[in-house]
């Protein structure tokens, strides 16, 4: 976790906010000595599209083949 002054926090707001949203940093905000805020990254988020891009990847090389002869089945 980076620990800075709120002064220092004022002075480089944007690269700060940079190492937290790109570099995922934990940065601590300090005002007379002692800790008065944190700024977390957020997690990350994804798309469902995104999220299931890479399933096909976790999956045994017949997975393919059930799973398109279950698409192929008519519902009742």
């Amino acid at each position: 976790m980076k620990v800075i002054t709120v002064t220092e926090m004022a002075r480089h707001f944007r690269d700060v906010l940079d190492q937290v949203e790109f570099g995922g940093e934990e940065v601590s905000l300090i005002r007379n000595h002692h800790q008065v805020a944190r700024i977390l990254p957020e997690p990350m988020h994804q798309t469902a599209l995104e999220a299931m891009s890479d399933l096909y990847r976790t999956l045994g090389g017949d997975a393919a083949k059930d799973w398109l002869n279950d698409a192929q089945k008519k519902i009742p």
